[in-house]
């Protein structure tokens, strides 16, 4: 007999797998920023700055205000414990996880003119680059991209090395060990990973169960489109895995209610070693790239909560803002705050901030804390809410008390 989890159980299982509802220590250090990144098994990328790059916030809301040089020295270097990949979206990933996606690499060396064929296609300027690389060590785009006006002559301008070092960041034939001002560092994988990571790669079966037995361990409880998205695989492939999962014992299968698709219970499954908290006390603003709510139907699914950026939006469009954050309290997602760094002034400014129906009475008395350790953590020294939305007048009256 299936297993019924109920809703609230769900969210609680969810996000307890991801590191929410424990005590969070007075003075995080690399030892818990790393388990942060070794229990998601990523942190995306992204390259909107307005409040805070989007790799550095799954620590801040999980571990309160650590010192980002502690991240940095964990993605930075042939020494850091991350490389860069094609993940999920770009993301940073446990070095230990290379090998495991050497199918992705040669499914982008089979592909077509706009992937893996157009290193093959311009394999000039691609052998290049290597000896490029062989030749100096580790450099940015823009450095060879200049070494390549300098020495080759206008035919090789910027969009052609861009483009060709993306597809051969794709391919695996160049590695991204860090990024400088945003700005990737390119070696040759040598030069960037250790010799016991090349040439390792298990077959494309043990691989994907692998991935898949990752993203349960990440999500808790979740299903067959939850894995499949967590490192953006096939529906097909993944479903394999997940036979092979259940079978070992490893994904134990569930029902929760209202968790339908075409009016029927949708598959999910726990996996076996995931907490089952009776409760769970947190709160934090999330990264639009968290797991937690990077996919929106699972977002929708366990918090019944509809979430989208609005940074592609118009201005007079917009709802909620540009760059608004799911707010969490305890075992839910139940607002929204539209946040911005401005470091000139010195202050977190608030543009809006929204509750959504049913959340607790006490939101903005919970999320008020939040927001000053934000501010803390960007070195700012005042939070100021100057926007609009129906939680702001509570958070407003809140921050001004304190």
């Amino acid at each position: 007999m299936v297993d019924v989890v109920s809703p609230a159980l769900a969210r609680r299982i969810a996000l307890a797998a991801q590191g929410f509802g424990k005590p969070v220590p007075e003075s995080p250090g690399t030892r818990a920023v790393a388990g942060v990144v070794g229990r998601l098994g990523l942190l995306q990328i992204d390259s909107v700055n307005v409040f805070e790059r989007s790799h550095y916030l799954p620590a801040f809301s999980r571990l309160g205000g650590y010192e980002r040089g502690v991240l940095d020295r964990l993605t930075s270097g042939r020494r850091g414990r991350t490389v860069e990949y094609w993940a999920h979206q770009a993301a940073f990933i446990p070095r230990s996880l290379w090998p495991l996606f050497e199918f992705r690499r040669q499914a982008y060396r089979r592909a077509g003119s706009d992937w893996g064929g157009w290193v093959s296609e311009n394999h000039g300027l691609a052998d290049w680059l290597r000896a490029e690389l062989a030749a100096n060590g580790p450099m940015r785009a823009s450095e060879i991209e200049h070494d390549a006006n300098e020495r080759r002559g206008p035919w090789w301008g910027w969009s052609d090395v861009k483009r060709t070092l993306e597809m051969m960041f794709r391919t695996g034939d160049v590695v991204c060990i860090e990024r400088r001002r945003f700005e990737r560092v390119y070696a040759l994988p040598e030069q960037g990973l250790p010799a016991e990571l090349l040439d390792t790669a298990p077959p494309e079966a043990d691989a994907t169960r692998a991935l898949v037995e990752l993203a349960a361990s990440a999500l808790g409880i979740a299903t067959e489109a939850d894995l499949a998205d967590y490192w953006r695989m096939k529906r097909a492939q993944v479903r394999t895995a997940i036979r092979d999962l259940e079978d070992a014992g490893e994904l134990l299968p569930v029902e929760v209610p209202g968790w339908t698709t075409g009016g029927r219970p949708t598959p999910a499954w726990v996996q076996r070693d995931a907490r089952r908290p009776r409760r769970l006390e947190s709160a934090a603003v999330l990264s639009p790239f968290d797991p937690v709510v990077w996919f929106r139907p699972r977002t929708e699914r366990l918090f019944d909560f509809h979430y989208r950026i609005e940074i592609y939006t118009p201005e007079p469009e917009r709802k909620f803002g540009y760059y608004s954050l799911p707010v969490l309290i305890d075992d839910d997602v139940v607002g929204r705050v539209d946040l911005k760094s401005d470091r000139k002034a010195r202050v977190l400014r608030v543009q809006s901030a929204w509750i959504e129906p049913g959340a607790p009475a006490d939101t903005a008395a919970r999320l008020a804390p939040v927001l000053r350790r934000a501010a803390a953590w960007q070195h700012l020294d005042d939070v100021v809410v100057t926007g609009r939305g129906d939680l702001t007048p509570a958070l407003h009256a809140e921050l001004a008390t304190a």
